[in-house]
């Protein structure tokens, strides 16, 4: 399965990964509906947020509209999602996002569109073994 990975260390906090997710997904560049997150913590590094997909949001979906495709990338089913939020509470990674404009939570799927725009290759698709 191929997953995005990261190495924090390098990342600059230039942001052109979350301006790639948003317009990718959502049309616009909006940092606030990227499916990862670029934060600076305490010390001057940045910290990526992004989803791992473990899986464990999928148990915790009480209409089971979130799955794991035959890629093994998990997925939230739009059409059936009623937008509780749940699984962005649950989630450890904090990676599952929503957005006031939304109803449905919204998650990275590995799609590896922010890697190409990378400067500083902080990120990058890892294929591991489910």
């Amino acid at each position: 399965m191929k997953v995005l990975a990261k190495i924090e260390e390098r990342c600059i906090g230039c942001h052109l990964c979350e301006e790639t997710c948003s317009q990718a997904y959502f049309k616009e560049k909006n940092l606030k509906k990227a499916s990862l997150k670029v934060t600076e913590i305490v010390d001057g590094n940045n910290e990526i947020i992004t989803c791992t997909q473990c899986g464990e949001c999928i148990d915790i979906c009480p209409v089971e509209a979130i799955y794991r495709d035959n890629r093994g990338i998990v997925r939230i089913r739009k059409d059936i999602c009623v937008g509780c939020l749940m699984c962005v509470g649950f989630c450890n990674e904090g990676a599952m996002f929503y957005h006031d404009e939304l109803t449905e939570p919204f998650k990275c799927i590995s799609c590896g569109l922010c890697v190409k725009k990378c400067p500083a290759n902080a990120i990058y698709i890892e294929d591991i073994s489910m």
